[in-house]
């Protein structure tokens, strides 16, 4: 069956289409997930909430953009969805030892893709969504301002600071790795 039957069929409730879509659709779905989620089980559990929404809301894509495009939209608004409905009052993220220097001028440590994402999870959630957003998706400062209800400085601000912890985690599991 092709996208457009199977996306014709989901839309007449047919379970047998349903299952070929998860199927087809299911590792964008996780990739995407990871990026917004603390982990591989965080993003698991994402990908079944992702699925149920598409799903439910099928009957309103129109074959006029990317399917896949409208996929991923999904699963990026089901995040913030999520990160807006458990937001509380945010503790400063306190950077060890910070310098004055910005994050670009310093130099990265050689890591695999592997604990990039490792890292990347790792950070706290309202700076995972504005790095994943804008350095892994290429939104805007003002497009993510109005996705999360934030300002664009604070989008830039919050950017700033997850690229500092993002270079402290990865020079400390390269400094691990260098006396393993």
């Amino acid at each position: 069956m092709d996208k457009s039957q199977i996306i014709k069929e989901c839309k007449k409730g047919n379970i047998g289409a349903q299952e070929a879509l998860f199927t087809r659709y299911k590792d964008l779905v996780y990739n995407t997930s990871l990026k917004y989620c603390n982990g591989r089980q965080e993003a698991e559990d994402h990908v079944h909430d992702v699925f149920i929404v598409l799903f439910n809301s099928i009957h309103k894509y129109k074959p006029t953009g990317s399917f896949e495009g409208w996929i991923k939209r999904i699963t990026i608004y089901k995040a913030i969805d999520k990160y807006k409905r458990n937001k509380t009052v945010d503790r400063p993220y306190e950077l060890e030892n910070a310098t004055e220097e910005s994050a670009s001028q310093q130099s990265t440590p050689d890591a695999s893709i592997d604990l990039i994402f490792k890292a990347i999870g790792e950070l706290p959630e309202k700076y995972r969504l504005v790095f994943s957003l804008y350095e892994l998706d290429d939104y805007s400062h003002k497009e993510i301002a109005q996705m999360l209800s934030i300002s664009e400085g604070t989008s830039k601000s919050n950017l700033h600071r997850s690229k500092q912890i993002l270079q402290k985690k990865l020079r400390a599991y390269q400094t691990t790795e260098n006396n393993a």
